[in-house]
């Protein structure tokens, strides 16, 4: 990296930091906090819960099954948007009706108080190992594109590049404290920003990469054989169909998505935000994913994982690497500070308010709210930094907690439908597919304890078909279990009864909220200053002027359509 582009990664951290402190002044209560007021556009919405998918996974993970096995990956993540269109259809408008300020609330009002307890620590465990791990990847991704000059404190000596503790501990700062201060409007704004720069810096490689290659008819005549294909012996149809199923299930009823469909002012604008989610998922993968495929035809012999990064080092002019790994600190950064909050949100009101101190003011929940994000990201960080010294620990932590995804996850899309089931079902869903989950991944594991003479041949099979027994553990046997208690239990719960009178409440009182036209307002002055810095970039690079200044000019005029449009709004509503 050049001091450019050191300059342009300054500056955007700047910004997503400023906005954050700026939008704390919207949170004067823990609804403002953690629901946002109701107050969130449906696109806001939409566009936050796109990037929540994204981690350092997208261009590592993802990146390299794009460089080895081609358009097979980009079918997969089109997986995504298919069961965000799903969930669209029959269950957004659901979290919206119910009118409640956290997905915990609805937990406790279908299953009761010890089903809150149970999933906000199982979830919470899951997430904070899952996250620590993405961005202890990030930090590893981005220390070695960032070379520091010597005597420099956060250099590390061994590699000459920014420390990867340093890393770990400015980026994940960052991200608490603009979402310790600014709330769920903080994420779902910076998440919005963050789209904008991923997809501008991605948007950017993808010309870029062509004509390295010699254009797109010679990327297609010297890709490899089968590159094109839309399955592989490891992605099957019958996986596509599962991963579909699974991720209704994560993006149904995941507190991170959840949140998402609460925060708008109404079912149908919860409904919108999901169908922008799953049609950006439809039609975005193929742009995010070609630089890696493409690159494979300009080196074959690179390693997958840092296929990404090899890319934009080999197209991308002055000033541009640093928004590529804005970019990629965008991608994990969404993912951490969605979790934060969602789960900041439980700890206050569904642990602190309820548990210590029913009669707080609203105020002093925002500030606990603020305290138990501190927390949570000082937890989160620490855990990044201990990664390294855990050997193999934090693969057999997220492999036994990822057995309970699809078990804990199920249910609540259950309980959304289904009047009957109760609190035993997730019992035993989560028990029965826990306890098999066990068997069949660790016990007759590579190594596992069941291995024997008589164990060997099924052993074999399940090493050789995981994502097989994945799919039956997070999917089939989940599924059975609660279709089974739908059927077998005759009688109405009495939590389906606590949420039909809270939606009755809800109707009753008639409270209507209005979509907030700041979002609008923030989107349309970064949009400037992108186009500005487009602009700015010109002077220090020998070639390439002809498409900064187009890239400069598109940001120019969607900017100016937004503020157009904004003002145009706001003439019709003073008439």
């Amino acid at each position: 990296m050049l001091s450019i582009d050191y300059f342009v990664l300054a500056i955007y951290l700047a910004g997503i930091f400023g906005v954050g402190l700026f939008l704390s002044s919207k949170n004067k209560s823990s609804a403002d906090m953690f629901a946002a007021g109701g107050e969130s556009p449906w696109w806001t919405s939409g566009l936050s819960s796109f990037m929540t998918m994204f981690s350092a996974g997208t261009f590592v993970v993802w990146g390299g099954i794009a460089y080895q096995h081609g358009l097979v990956a980009v079918v997969i993540n089109l997986c995504y948007g298919v069961a965000a269109l799903l969930v669209g259809f029959f269950v957004a408008g659901h979290w919206k009706r119910m009118g409640v300020k956290t997905p915990a609330e609805f937990i406790e009002l279908r299953f009761g108080a010890s089903a809150v307890q149970f999933y906000t620590w199982a979830m919470m465990i899951f997430r904070i190992v899952g996250v620590a791990v993405s961005l202890y990847s990030l930090s590893i991704v981005l220390v070695a594109m960032m070379p520091l000059a010597d005597g420099n404190p956060l250099q590390d000596p061994t590699t000459g590049n920014l420390s990867l503790m340093w890393a770990i501990v400015i980026f994940g700062g960052i991200v608490v404290i603009y979402t310790m201060a600014g709330g769920l409007w903080a994420v779902l704004m910076t998440d919005v920003l963050q789209f904008i720069v991923l997809n501008l810096a991605v948007l950017f490689i993808v010309p870029l990469a062509f004509g390295q290659v010699g254009g797109v008819s010679a990327f297609l005549e010297k890709a490899p054989e089968g590159f094109f294909a839309l399955t592989s012996d490891k992605y099957t149809m019958f996986f596509l169909v599962g991963w579909v199923v699974i991720h209704f299930f994560m993006i149904g009823a995941e507190w991170a998505f959840a949140q998402r469909f609460i925060c708008v002012s109404s079912e149908k604008d919860a409904k919108k935000s999901c169908f922008l989610f799953g049609g950006l998922y439809l039609c975005s993968p193929i742009l995010w994913l070609l630089p890696p495929m493409i690159y494979r035809t300009m080196d074959p012999n690179a390693d997958p994982q840092e296929a990404y990064i090899l890319a934009c080092r080999a197209v991308l002019p002055a000033g541009m690497v640093g928004l590529m790994v804005a970019a990629m600190f965008s991608a994990t950064a969404s993912m951490v500070s969605s979790q934060l909050n969602v789960f900041a949100g439980v700890l206050t009101d569904e642990i602190y308010r309820r548990v210590f101190r029913p009669s707080s003011s609203e105020k002093h929940l925002v500030n606990v709210g603020r305290l138990f994000t501190i927390a949570l990201g000082a937890v989160l960080i620490a855990v990044s930094l201990l990664i390294p010294y855990l050997g193999g620990a934090e693969k057999v932590v997220v492999a036994i907690t990822s057995l309970m995804v699809g078990p804990l996850l199920a249910p609540t899309i259950w309980g959304l439908f289904s009047r009957r089931i109760g609190i035993r079902a997730i019992w035993m869903t989560v028990a029965i597919s826990f306890i098999l989950g066990l068997i069949l991944k660790l016990g007759l594991g590579a190594n596992g304890w069941l291995l024997s003479g008589s164990t060997i041949a099924l052993a074999e099979w399940i090493q050789a078909n995981g994502t097989t027994v994945d799919l039956i553990i997070g999917v089939l046997i989940p599924v059975s279990i609660l279709t089974t208690m739908h059927y077998w239990r005759g009688e109405t719960s009495i939590g389906w009864i606590r949420v039909q009178k809270q939606v009755s409440d809800v109707i009753a009182a008639g409270k209507v909220t209005e979509a907030s036209a700041l979002p609008a307002i923030i989107v349309g002055g970064c949009l400037l200053v992108c186009a500005l810095l487009m602009f700015g970039l010109i002077p220090f690079n020998e070639s390439g002027h002809g498409i900064l200044a187009v890239f400069g000019a598109v940001l120019l005029c969607i900017s100016g359509s937004i503020f157009l449009f904004i003002k145009t709004q706001k003439r019709r509503t003073l008439e």
